[in-house]
């Protein structure tokens, strides 16, 4: 996937407004704070706890990292995606076939804003999803139940509440960490240009067959 161009819209909150910014560069990223929210809670620790990450994760190749900034320019919440690495099972669909959002995370002092659903939609504004599948693995135990006061399953569907509408449905797998509890999920969005041969080749990857 090509690095699209950056795109920005306001979401007016009850505290002011926040810039929901997408394919943010390292330069840029480099430039703002990062809120102290996204570090080591009593029983939960945030995706990443430094900016240095998402760094990172921008200068990867076709990756799309989507900020969430208030008026100071303060970092208050994360969407990136991102490639498989070449030690997951998904790269086997082929070369660029498959995208992961790797995180979608808000700090917890800006929680119930609508700041993850908007920051998701930038996160898939690039055209070219439509000839891919993209995926999202929600592990149970990187949920922060204790600061939103759900249990697992509540977390859960709060999960596909969020993805669902953007085109994402629930799909079962046999991967290993996937199945490690019954809470965790896989959810993927096929692209409408994906081809019948690569959604068949897709249904078998699922669960470790490789044609």
């Amino acid at each position: 996937m090509n690095k699209p161009s950056q795109k920005e819209l306001t979401l007016s909150t009850s505290d002011g407004q926040v810039r929901i910014r997408a394919n943010c560069t390292p330069e840029e990223i480099s430039a703002y704070e990062y809120s102290s929210q996204f570090g080591t809670h009593a029983s939960y620790k945030s995706l990443y706890t430094k900016r240095e990450t998402l760094e990172k994760k921008a200068a990867q190749s076709g990756s799309n990292v989507t900020l969430a900034l208030t008026d100071e320019n303060l970092i208050v919440g994360f969407g990136v995606l991102t490639y498989p690495s070449t030690d997951e099972r998904w790269i086997q669909l082929g070369p660029e076939m498959m995208m992961e959002v790797k995180a979608l995370e808000v700090a917890r002092d800006q929680r119930s804003k609508k700041i993850a659903i908007n920051m998701l939609n930038m996160v898939l504004i690039n055209p070219e999803i439509e000839d891919m599948i993209i995926y999202m693995v929600g592990y149970s135990w990187t949920w922060d139940l204790d600061g939103t006061r759900k249990s697992a399953q509540e977390y859960r569907k709060m999960l596909i509440k969020v993805f669902s509408p953007y085109g994402f449905m629930e799909y079962q797998t046999n991967e290993p960490n996937i199945c490690l509890k019954p809470e965790n999920l896989f959810m993927g969005r096929v692209g409408k240009n994906v081809s019948n041969e690569l959604q068949e080749k897709f249904k078998w990857i699922r669960f470790g067959v490789y044609t």
